[in-house]
């Protein structure tokens, strides 16, 4: 398995650093560890998945976007890590979810399609797990799902190196989510800015002038900046110095790619999963769903047996 040899004391560095779980989320290749699940939690990661997947067949459209939490990142605010674009008629199977993953053997970012149940198994904590999705209204969805199924599209805004905490508005690396930003920037910006040398550049030209804001994550501490150069998928040499020397990082996170969407698409609408304790809740509406999978007023509640 690509990047064993990553220490315990570096993928603890990793997992204050890295801000999202995507590197390793393609057939579950991690770089630095791997959850160990029992045969009751693979049990519930597959009921859970199943009743997301009739979720979205009930919905009647093609395509939503998904996010998934992963490494624990409560610390910075943050519940989802990882986005992918989830696609009715995949060919690889109905809601199979096409992202951006970092293959650890090769040390390349790849574009990959995975089941909603293995797009699951990417959690760092399989007893408790979320899941938001965002089904987009009919013209969004269908700009955005001819841009995912069409593979040479899909691969044109795939950048040739990863960095798990990629800056948002550079085309030095890129990250699972800035993926699904550009790709998304291309389905809905039309023909290509003249200005900019490629694809990416236009697809980030596109979404500044749309007034996109990344996600703001501090650090709160220089020490793990230092302990950047260790790690072989998080790089700071494409963030402003401004930006470093404030102890931040502005990243493409599911949260902003969701704002975004809300405000370039009002009509969009959001459903949250969650599943603890042999239980499942949903969740509809752009609030969040209860810390430790709690039900709110108006949530469905699925009991597991």
């Amino acid at each position: 398995m690509g990047g064993r040899y990553l220490g315990e004391a570096a993928a603890l560095v990793a997992a204050s650093l890295v801000l999202s779980a995507e590197a390793h989320a393609g057939d579950f290749h991690l770089c630095d560890r791997q959850a160990r699940l029992t045969a009751a939690q693979q049990d519930t990661l597959y009921r859970f998945a199943d009743i997301i997947k009739n979720t979205l067949s009930q919905s009647g459209q093609g395509v939503a976007l998904v996010a998934r939490s992963g490494l624990d990142l409560g610390r910075f605010g943050i519940r989802y890590s990882h986005a992918g674009i989830a696609l009715a008629h995949s060919e690889n199977a109905p809601w199979s979810v096409r992202q951006l993953y970092y293959a650890c053997d090769e040390g390349k970012p790849r574009v990959y399609d995975q089941g909603i149940s293995g797009f699951l198994l990417g959690t760092d904590n399989p007893s408790v797990g979320y899941l938001s999705v965002v089904l987009l209204p009919d013209d969004k969805g269908h700009l955005l799902e001819q841009a995912a199924m069409d593979k040479r599209q899909a691969l044109q805004v795939l950048g040739s190196q990863y960095s798990a905490n990629a800056h948002a508005f550079s085309v030095r690396y890129q990250n699972c989510n800035q993926w699904v930003m550009e790709l998304m920037a291309t389905a809905w910006g039309g023909t290509r800015l003249p200005s900019a040398p490629d694809e990416r550049a236009a697809a980030q030209a596109w979404l500044q002038g749309k007034g996109y804001e990344p996600s703001v994550v501090d650090l709160g501490s220089r020490w793990l900046l230092w302990a950047a150069p260790f790690i072989p998928f998080v790089h700071t040499d494409d963030h402003p110095q401004e930006d470093l020397d404030q102890q931040q990082l502005r990243i493409s996170m599911p949260a902003a790619i969701e704002a975004f969407v809300q405000r370039e698409a009002p009509q969009a609408q959001r459903i949250e999963f969650c599943h603890a304790d042999k239980k499942v809740l949903i969740h509809r509406g752009w609030s969040p769903i209860l810390d430790g999978c709690q039900a709110a007023a108006g949530d469905t509640v699925i009991e597991l047996d």
